[in-house]
């Protein structure tokens, strides 16, 4: 008898201790569910990311030069640069201008007396 009773209360253990932990399987489902994805999203970065690399080892893969980099950071930091001008548009404009203008004089000047120099007409 003493067998039974014991049987009878693990059975009653047992299933309050599943009643009370049903509603914690939903949760514990989402949470692998969850993690699961988040595996899945950080192996595809990484294949991702390897494929990339095997391919610009292969030279498959074109990246930007830095020539192209620096422009656009040029570029970036002269619309953010007007943005926070504390001028007008109008004298931001001739300033712009006006630099521009100087620095394509100086490329100019600066090509003209290397051409002269490599033709061997400077002081002609």
């Amino acid at each position: 008898m003493k067998r039974d009773t014991k049987n009878q209360l693990l059975k009653v253990l047992m299933g309050t201790g599943l009643y009370l932990l049903d509603p914690l399987r939903d949760r514990f489902a989402d949470k692998v569910s969850d993690i699961s994805d988040r595996a899945q999203d950080t192996y595809q970065d990484a294949v991702d990311r390897v494929s990339n690399l095997s391919d610009s080892i292969r030279g498959r893969f074109e990246r930007p030069s830095r020539l192209k980099w620096m422009l656009i950071g040029v570029g970036v930091g002269v619309g953010v640069g007007m943005l926070l001008a504390p001028v007008t548009g109008r004298e931001a404009r001739e300033t712009l201008s006006d630099k521009v203008q100087d620095i394509g004089g100086r490329v100019r000047d600066r090509f003209q007396s290397e051409d002269e120099r490599a033709t061997g007409t400077q002081g002609m």
